[in-house]
């Protein structure tokens, strides 16, 4: 179970419909920018970017040399994509769909 329900209100609802209506990618650049600071945006997008390189299979160390991050943030992440809600791996497999044999 998400622990995120745990928390669940209509404040956050309203955030969560309010990403949902955005239409395209410059739209998404508009409202997160107000919505969050530069080292915000770039530490969530950091973490997106730590969940694919440990779901490749990267080690923590491989994982610092290619990007500025702390150990603790990679802990953090790979403890959520081991036993967290499966939000990372929703993500990833959407915009990293796995290639099949045939393909």
């Amino acid at each position: 179970m998400p622990r995120i329900r745990n928390d669940r209100n209509d404040a956050i609802d309203q955030l969560f419909y309010g990403i949902l209506s955005l239409q395209d990618l410059d739209e998404c650049y508009r409202f997160f920018g107000d919505l969050f600071t530069v080292q915000e945006l770039s530490a969530f997008a950091q973490r997106l970017q730590v969940a694919h390189m440990l779901s490749d299979g990267k080690t923590y160390e491989a994982i610092r040399s290619e990007i500025s991050t702390s150990s603790s943030t990679i802990t953090r992440v790979n403890t959520e994509l081991r036993y967290g809600s499966g939000g990372y791996q929703l993500v990833l497999d959407r915009l990293y769909p796995k290639k099949t044999d045939s393909e």
